[in-house]
């Protein structure tokens, strides 16, 4: 090649770098709060703090982090040795920009929401709203509560006195050995000691505290629960508000508060005046749903569209379960929009309770699965049966299936039933005044009496003796 290469070959007219670059050489950074815009009159200068403000931004968009990876992007990335014009700066440097700048760099996000006011890419006015946790550099083990220190206490006592057991043990016992065994578990025993009187301090420390916890390392940082089981962190809550159409960060705020019941109200007031516009409509999961910062949203222009809470309360006051009614009288929840006479046959009653069936819902219709009551059902069609509450629809319905049949439960009708033979069965005393019966009378209630007869008769042709006893007790038959 006859002439050197250009690193503005390797990047093209739309690369987003080229965005970045032209977004900040616009930026006022000394109005912004920017230090070293103007260098020193003595002195090695400094990196300008718009080379600096490009590695972090351009770290923020590909989603590079720590300022050690920064550093070697800017060695061995051709967007990067453009961007800064072959700038090299150490790790520190970005490090304690990135510290020191913190105000001015949220500044410069609010002017990039001005940007995209400008270009009329906020006119939706529909924002979404959620929080994420975030992990701080606090390590779980020097964060403190109250019952992390009472936990804690209870661990040192226990080691104290299993140390303490074990030099008795080792008193008993003589040589080098034991002696250097003893002498180790001393040790052992006053660092455990020096730790107790750690976290009797502590526990003032946690006691006086507005929220009862104290991080070490990073005091703003607390312990935050997350969704599974022992997978608190500590760190921070931070609260984001995004644009729906375009999908951009239009506000946000980092909180130490775990949960988001009370930051609806703020964030929507916030993204209100970033976007500039009168009338927002907020979206926001179950978590924000609180009723004084929906309360505080009227008047405002903020539209809050939070779905309600369903927790079913013991307490004896209304349930807050949407679409269901609660009869305070009839201590039941109903379905909305039936009418009267069919709201009484749909009722749902509170979860793990048992519901007492009235007697009028005891008996199901075959062909509509309706519920027919006593007062509807003729006199001759009524069962005389003694039943007990059924106990589900499912199985009530399998009982009307059987048209009259005694099925194996105790809910059934309970009947008699005739033996074919005749042999040992109750007669039906009234058997032709009911045709309306399920089944025909059987054959051995008509010819009962002569099958009896007949077994008499052979039985004492076997038996001389018993002959004369079945003469003296059966009455003469006629012939037929």
């Amino acid at each position: 090649m006859l002439l050197p290469e250009c690193l503005d070959d390797f990047v093209g007219e739309d690369n987003p770098v080229r965005v970045v670059d032209a977004f900040i050489e616009e930026l006022d950074l000394a109005v912004l709060g920017f230090a070293g815009v103007v260098p020193e009159a003595t002195g090695r200068p400094s990196y300008h703090p718009a080379t600096l403000l490009k590695i972090y931004l351009y770290g923020y968009l590909n989603q590079v982090q720590s300022s050690r990876r920064l550093e070697r992007e800017t060695r061995r990335n051709l967007e990067v040795m453009w961007l800064t014009g072959r700038l090299t700066p150490d790790f520190k440097t970005i490090a304690d920009f990135r510290r020191d700048n913190g105000s001015a760099i949220r500044a410069v996000c609010s002017q990039f929401v001005v940007l995209c006011r400008r270009l009329d890419l906020l006119t939706h006015a529909v924002i979404a709203i959620d929080g994420s946790k975030f992990k701080a550099v606090n390590n779980r083990d020097k964060n403190y509560t109250v019952t992390k220190v009472k936990k804690r206490m209870e661990q040192v006592d226990a080691s104290i006195a299993r140390y303490l057991a074990a030099l008795d043990r080792a008193d008993r016992e003589e040589g080098d050995i034991a002696e250097a065994k003893a002498n180790r578990l001393k040790e052992k025993i006053t660092a455990l000691r020096s730790q107790m009187q750690f976290l009797k301090g502590m526990e003032r420390q946690v006691e006086n505290a507005f929220d009862q916890q104290v991080s070490l390392t990073d005091p703003d940082a607390r312990s935050m629960a997350t969704s599974g089981k022992g997978t608190g962190i500590v760190g921070y809550n931070v609260q984001t508000a995004v644009d729906v159409e375009n999908h951009l960060i239009v506000a946000h705020e980092v909180t130490n508060v775990g949960h988001d019941r009370t930051q609806l109200m703020p964030m929507a007031l916030k993204a209100q005046q970033a976007t500039g516009s009168k009338g927002i409509t907020v979206l926001a999961d179950r978590g924000y749903f609180n009723g004084d910062q929906v309360l505080a949203c009227e008047n405002t222009g903020v539209l809050p569209c939070v779905p309600k809470t369903l927790i079913w309360q013991r307490q004896a006051r209304p349930v807050h379960r949407a679409g269901l009614h609660l009869r305070r009288r009839e201590g039941s929840l109903y379905l909305p929009g039936r009418r009267a006479s069919d709201e009484r046959a749909r009722p749902i009653g509170p979860p793990r309770r048992r519901r007492p069936i009235p007697p009028s819902d005891r008996l199901l219709h075959l062909s509509s699965q309706d519920q027919v009551y006593a007062r509807q059902v003729k006199a001759d069609q009524a069962l005389e049966a003694r039943t007990c509450p059924r106990r589900n629809p499912s199985q009530a319905r399998s009982d009307a299936r059987c048209h009259g049949r005694a099925p194996a439960n105790c809910g059934a009708p309970f009947r008699n039933l005739q033996i074919v033979d005749g042999e040992y069965a109750l007669p039906d005393q009234n058997a032709e005044a009911r045709p309306h019966r399920d089944e025909p009378p059987r054959s051995g209630l008509q010819h009962e009496a002569g099958d009896r007869d007949h077994r008499c008769r052979t039985a004492a042709a076997s038996n001389p003796g018993l002959s004369a006893w079945i003469s003296a007790e059966t009455p003469p038959q006629p012939d037929s």
